[in-house]
């Protein structure tokens, strides 16, 4: 690990400040950043993601996809976390925390409406940042691919459902466009263009080339993750300094959920058996959000300035320096997940 990824945690702190200071004195650049959009989707974020999924991407072997089926446990074990506990539990811990531990600290006008966006943000699982997590633990990236189209494939037929039994409507707006275009940006250009970079990089200098780049574009990755936290945080500086109370009450139930379907997910798959390098991208599957439509379909909902919007813009606040943290968790505890018996027999028996 070089000095750079050493300091991670310092490098996302200074941004984060960084980010809000910057939001609040120069709030025009950052709303014509903002403004540069389609379908509620922002243009220079996707580039920047763009920046750090195409490294993972590259080391992905579209022959060895066959291989994932072995990992049916990790798959399960996610599936089962996104869209049987995930939506369901952030439903009750907004119901606990902002229905009625901090009702009387909120605008009571609001409080339907924040848990509302809560429940939004949880209904969605994360497309393209898992990449990113996926690569800090060491996941295994074929398991990484599969398991995010598997869920963006669910994600467009139970999206709706799910949003609309937890709020209790007949129907909802889902923005299409958002699904689609997210998709479209944060999956299919990346892997098409990796592919194409992969291939010829083989085909000319062989694995020798193709190691030497990822080894170039790995610091580039990581810079990338810290010009977009600089960005969103920028983007929501002034509602940061507006409000910082009701931001921090919101973020209690969010983080609470991160780190229990996260820590739900890893210890699934210890007691299935399934391998560390399958549980890490499968704990930070599980507890990720697609913050991108969630924000979309609270705006298209609630409207721009409703509490369901900001509420989902919270869980855009703190998911990178959250997920660092779970990478941080996974990592360290990589001996005690591989002591499980069950977990060290069938890794003996894959070798």
């Amino acid at each position: 690990m070089s000095t750079f990824e050493r300091y991670l945690t310092l490098w996302v702190a200074l941004c984060i400040v960084v980010g809000i200071a910057l939001g609040h004195f120069l709030p025009g650049a950052f709303h014509a950043i903002g403004a540069m959009e389609i379908a509620k989707v922002n243009l220079p974020v996707a580039v920047l993601i763009w920046l750090m999924v195409i490294p993972m991407l590259l080391k992905i072997d579209f022959a060895a996809l066959g291989e994932v089926s072995r990992h049916w446990r990790g798959i399960g074990v996610t599936l089962f976390i996104n869209w049987a506990v995930k939506p369901f539990s952030m439903a009750l811990l907004g119901w606990l925390f902002i229905g009625w531990l901090f009702r009387p600290y909120l605008p009571a006008d609001q409080i339907d409406s924040y848990i509302a966006g809560l429940i939004i943000l949880a209904a969605a699982p994360c497309t393209a940042m898992v990449f990113v997590w996926s690569n800090l633990t060491k996941g295994e990236p074929h398991f990484t691919l599969s398991q995010v189209a598997l869920n963006d494939a669910i994600m467009v037929v139970a999206f709706a459902p799910i949003v609309g039994l937890l709020l209790g409507l007949s129907a909802i707006t889902v923005p299409w466009g958002t699904l689609v275009l997210s998709v479209v940006l944060y999956i299919v250009i990346p892997v098409i263009i990796a592919q194409i970079i992969r291939r010829r990089l083989l085909a000319s200098g062989g694995q020798t080339a193709l190691d030497r780049l990822l080894a170039k574009l790995g610091p580039a990755s990581l810079v990338a993750l810290l010009a977009t936290l600089v960005l969103l945080f920028g983007f929501q500086g002034k509602q940061i300094i507006a409000q910082p109370a009701i931001i921090g009450l919101l973020a209690v139930p969010i983080l609470i959920q991160v780190y229990f379907n996260s820590g739900l997910a890893y210890l699934l798959n210890r007691v299935a058996g399934e391998q560390h390098c399958v549980a890490g991208p499968s704990a930070l599957i599980g507890a990720s959000n697609f913050f991108e439509l969630a924000v979309a379909a609270a705006i298209s909902l609630f409207g721009f300035h409703s509490g369901a919007a900001l509420a989902t813009v919270v869980g855009v606040l703190i998911e990178v320096p959250v997920m660092l943290s779970v990478v941080w968790i996974v990592n360290r505890s990589k001996g005690w997940y591989e002591r499980g018996g069950k977990v060290s027999r069938l890794a003996e028996a894959h070798r």
